[in-house]
Formats: structure tokens, sequence, C-alpha cells
């Protein structure tokens, strides 16, 4: 039985999938192979129907949103020359593993995304894979995902007072040939168009004062490099609690945009701008192999009436989270909780699941969605809980390319404060200097790790207590100096100091432990994302 099930599941799949294009339906119109009209104004179709299974094969694989993959809706047809006033131009291909997509632009400079809805996950297999039962079951598991799920999201994040894309469903001729070196990828397919929140040309009135528009990786830079960028951590906080009660577990680093907002001190406040949403309403562990494989990869986590995992929520933002999300205490999470469940009311969702996904899939799936909106709303602050028991595990407290102050004072047993300042040019804490500052429980964190990055950065750590966190420091390229006079009582040292040998001041206690090597290998930072 065993040797037969790769067999077994490929039959259950409808097929090998060894061919790569025979998988996926060869049109999305319902009426396929029978011509559409001249000028038609839309369509009937359907954006997955290859997803149908048989019982067993929603026994075994779930059932997930295959019936609304595989009902017919009508969807407008897009028209380049007219979905915009003055039309919409080819711009480049995307780079997207498993969606075909591409950059279109408006005769204002605008910039538009449109991507098919399907996806093809062929690319992010091993060659070895990229054939017979394996690839096919992969691509099966798009069907976990609501096809149309992304148009019901705007509202909701308008009520919630976060920034939001405005996705439109289209269906693309066979004929279609406005598109340029991209037309035949998007022919006979269902896609979304929404404008990208990327560059200044894309500023909406949603982002009023801002002045830029950058990706995670610039603004990272940015933020890094000078103490005049700081993150807007509460506004950061709100959306991410928006994504939790959205089941979007889908949040890296890429998923975002970031707008930058003049102070009046002459410093830049950088606010997040969420983007990309195909993973909201995900359903996945509703069949027997789907939910073993929930249990191992924790990032699968099902929309529901109850939250699963946190962590497994959370699991894909685990990089941008901690930066963005490093000094805000539990209260302010419970706060801005509080409010969500105040201004996502139960019209509120009515009318963003109503309006948001097409009446076909209404019928099937709305009532279903909003009452489970309604039971993750009032469990928001609990979640809210949870999270930030999650973020203070572990916390990153970094600084910038310029000379700060690390101060970590042990206070009491249920107490450490960690502060950070600007230092001026005579080592001196600078007026108006205070860039950072939290106080931790032991109960709570775990560890908090200090990298103070390029610059001459100064580190003093006091206290004589019990019970504290765990303080890693990372000195940096630049000449360092650390001060640890703390004691705690246990056998365990508290205190590690990472940095090369020559070139720093170091003057440990008894509570530090020296991890100074002759390599630079402590000096790595991941500022983007990308692991160097």
């Amino acid at each position: 039985m065993v040797k037969r099930f790769p067999v077994l599941l490929a039959l259950l799949l409808g097929g090998t999938g060894c061919a790569r294009d025979a998988y996926f339906q060869p049109d999305a119109r319902v009426a396929y192979p029978a011509p559409l009209a001249p000028n038609a104004d839309s369509a009937v179709v359907t954006a997955g129907r290859h997803y149908r299974r048989g019982p067993l094969g929603r026994l075994l694989l779930g059932a997930h949103y295959r019936r609304a993959w595989a009902t017919p809706v009508e969807l407008p047809v897009f028209y380049p020359k007219n979905v915009v006033p003055g039309g919409l131009k080819f711009s480049k291909l995307g780079g997207g593993f498993q969606t075909t997509s591409a950059t279109l632009t408006a005769d204002d400079g605008r910039a538009f995304a449109i991507r098919t809805i399907d996806k093809d996950p062929y690319k992010t297999l091993p060659k070895v894979l990229r054939q017979g039962f394996v690839l096919t079951a992969v691509r099966d598991a798009t069907s976990a995902g609501m096809p149309y799920g992304a148009m019901v999201v705007p509202r909701l994040a308008q009520a919630a007072q976060v920034p939001h894309a405005t996705p439109r469903p289209y269906y693309i001729r066979t004929d279609e040939d406005g598109l340029d070196i991209a037309s035949e990828r998007f022919r006979g397919k269902v896609v979304i168009l929404e404008q990208k929140l990327e560059g200044k040309a894309n500023l909406t009135p949603l982002l009023r004062g801002a002045t830029a528009l950058e990706e995670s990786e610039d603004m990272l830079e940015e933020r890094y490099h000078s103490q005049e960028h700081t993150l807007d951590e509460a506004a950061f906080l709100r959306a991410r609690l928006l994504d939790l009660w959205l089941g979007d577990w889908d949040r890296h680093e890429g998923q975002w945009s970031w707008a930058s907002f003049p102070q009046e001190n002459g410093r830049t406040l950088w606010r997040p701008v969420p983007q990309d949403r195909d993973q909201v309403f995900f359903r996945f562990n509703d069949g027997v192999l789907t939910w073993l494989v929930s249990k191992i990869v924790p990032k699968f986590r099902t929309f529901g009436p109850t939250y699963e995992s946190v962590e497994g929520y959370t699991r894909n933002a685990r990089f941008i989270d901690s930066r963005a999300l490093s000094e805000l205490p539990r209260e302010q999470y419970l706060r801005i909780a509080q409010d969500l469940q105040q201004k996502l009311t139960n019209e509120v969702i009515h009318q963003a699941v109503r309006g948001g996904l097409p009446r076909e899939i209404y019928a099937l799936e709305g009532p279903q969605m909003e009452a489970a909106l309604r039971a993750r709303r009032e469990k928001l602050q609990r979640v809210a809980k949870r999270y930030y028991a999650h973020m203070a595990e572990n916390v990153l407290v970094a600084g910038t390319d310029q000379a700060e102050h690390f101060v970590v004072e042990r206070l009491s047993d249920t107490s450490t404060v960690v502060s950070v300042y600007r230092l001026g040019g005579n080592s001196k804490a600078a007026p108006d200097s205070l860039l950072y500052r939290r106080q931790f429980h032991p109960a709570e964190t775990e560890r908090v790790i200090l990298h103070g990055l390029q610059g001459k950065d100064l580190f003093t750590i006091s206290g004589a207590v019990t019970h504290s966190p765990f303080i890693d420091i990372y000195g940096g390229p630049d000449e360092d100096t650390v001060r640890d006079t703390s004691r705690v009582s246990g056998l365990r040292k508290k205190t590690r100091y990472f940095d090369t040998k020559r070139n720093n001041e170091y003057e440990g206690g008894p509570e530090t432990k020296d991890q100074r090597t002759h390599g630079v290998e402590s000096h790595a930072f991941d500022r983007d994302g990308s692991g160097r």
C-alpha cells in the first residue's frame, strides 16, 4: 500500500501533472472554446475549475475553496486603453515565482500591478520535484487560498485606518495584444489589477502629507543609517493586528511599502503601507493530508472563528516584526486591539464581504466569512496579548551608523530598563537625545539583543538584582566601549559581548561573558532581510 501511495495521490489529483501547462484550465471562460464577442464588456469565468476534486480527493486534500475557484462568476473584460483615463501601457514583467505579473503605467505616472489570481509554484520547487504527483500536489494547495479574498480587504482596512490598495478582478481576452510582450502570458486568465503603492507618483489621498513611498529595503537602509529616521511602531502594530484578524500569514518584508512623513523637529517618520493580500482567509487544514502538513509547517494557518497559532501566523513576518515592533508595551497592544474592535462593526464586516465578493461567491462563502470575522473580532484582545508575549520573548534593539549610548539598568527583579541616547561629538548625550526606551520584565523577556552598528557606541550596564533578561551586545565595526558593573544572582552570566578583540574598550564585570574574537563575524547585521 505504501508503494502505491504516490500513484493513488496522483489519481486523486487528476493526473501525474508531468506536462506544465496541461494542469491548468485552458481558458477561464466557461464558454471556451466559443469566441468572445468583440468589445464585450464582461465574461462568465471561473478562477480555476482545475481544482475540482471528487469525494475522496476532498477528504484527503481538503475542500479548501474549491467551489469558489470552480464557480462561474461574471467579471469585466480588461482593456488596457479604457481601464483608467488615458489608458495603461506595459512597463515591465514582474519577478514573482508563482504568479504571472507585470507593471503597467498611466499617463500621470501612476504604476499599476496586474497579476494572475491563479498561481503556479513550479519554480519554487527543486528541479527533481518539478514533475509528477509532487508538483501536482503542491499546485493543488493553491485552492486553499480564497481567490477573491483580496477584494474584501479595502473596506475593512479603511475602517481600521490602515492604508490599502484597491484591487479589482478582470478577465483578459484570448486575443488581447495591448500588454506588449506580456500579452501572451495573460491571455485567457483571471487577473487582479491594483495601483502600486510604491514611489512618489503613487501617493494616494490615504497618505496625505507623505513625501515618498519606499520598499522595506530602502526604508530600513535609511532607518539604520541615521538617527533622523524612525518607524511608526503603533501604525505598524495596527496593521499587524489587522493581518492576524484576517488570517493573513504571508506578511514578510517584501509585502510592505513605507510612506515618509516629515516631522516638525526635522526628522522623518516612516509609516507602513500593506500590499499583496493573496493569503487572507486561508483555509488549509480541512483534509486528512493537509491537516498533517499544517502540523509540520506552522505558517499554514487556517482562517476560521478561532485563531490558530500566533507563532504560525507571524512566522513569515519575523524579520520585519522584530525591527518594527521593538518598543511598544503590552498596554498599547491592548489599546489598539480594543480600538479595532470598536471600528470593525458588524455593518462594516457585512458591507466589506458583500461588496468585495462576486455575488455568486458571496452565496457560497459570504455568511460563513462574516461569522468568522465577527467571532475573531471578539477575541482580538486575547490575540493581542499572545502576540505581545511572542514578540517580548526576544527583543532586538538596534542603533544606527551614528554614535549612540546604550544604557541598561537592572533596577529590580521585575524591571530592566533599556534606553538609547544619541551621543554628541564629545561622547556626551546630546540635547533631545533619547531615541529609545523600554522596560523589560524577566518573566516576559528572555533576551534583549543590542546592535550598535557603525559609529563609536557606548554600552553601560548597571544594577544588582536576582532576576534579569540576558543582554547580548554587538558593538559593530567601529571602536566601541562596554562597561558592565551589574550583578545578577545565579550561575549563568547574564551579559554577553560580541565584537573584535582589537580597537574596543572593554570593562567587564562578574556578569559579562567576553565573546570577542579576532574575526569580524559579529559585525554582521541583516538590514534588509537578504541575510547579508
